[in-house]
């Protein structure tokens, strides 16, 4: 059933390994509720899901998003649908040249250190953002802002 679901996944997801900080997850739901996209969380996250902080920045949105907590990678693994595109700074594909499916999971590694080398391989692609020269990264939740919008347009799954 896990390859059915796989092959016939018709929802985009934006997923995020073990985040650190609550504030950034918090703008991260806000995102998925306001695009209707569902949002995966892979524990373990760096602070209670239910953090004062995660609430404050989520602000009323959480009740309007549709989250599914894993426990784990491997947890999370066999119930994966789509693709998993990695959005990364290690990434040779930039995310204006990537084609976008409707089903892709979009995948955001942890603020402090992104995501292992075993879930960095798991990835069926692997996409940067494009930046400056001297620049690191950018902030996780405008990283996933970015490719989300690109993805969602590129699909014609933006909200109407």
């Amino acid at each position: 059933m896990a390859g059915f679901a796989r092959h016939f996944c018709i929802h985009m997801r934006l997923v995020l390994y073990q985040p650190d900080i609550p504030q950034n997850t918090g703008a991260m739901i806000r995102l998925a509720a306001c695009f209707g996209v569902p949002l995966d969380i892979i524990e373990p996250c760096g602070f209670l899901l239910d953090d004062r902080k995660l609430a404050r920045a989520a602000l009323d949105y959480g009740v309007h998003a549709d989250i599914v907590r894993h426990s784990s990678w491997s947890q999370y693994r066999p119930v994966q649908a789509g693709r998993l595109v990695l959005m990364t700074t290690k990434a040779a594909t930039r995310l204006h040249d990537f084609r976008f499916h409707p089903g892709d999971c979009l995948m955001l590694g942890r603020e402090s250190a992104g995501v292992p080398d075993d879930v960095h391989q798991a990835a069926d692609a692997r996409v940067a953002i494009p930046m400056q020269p001297g620049c690191r990264s950018l902030n996780v939740a405008q990283s996933a802002a970015i490719a989300l919008f690109e993805a969602l347009r590129q699909t014609g799954l933006l909200p109407s």
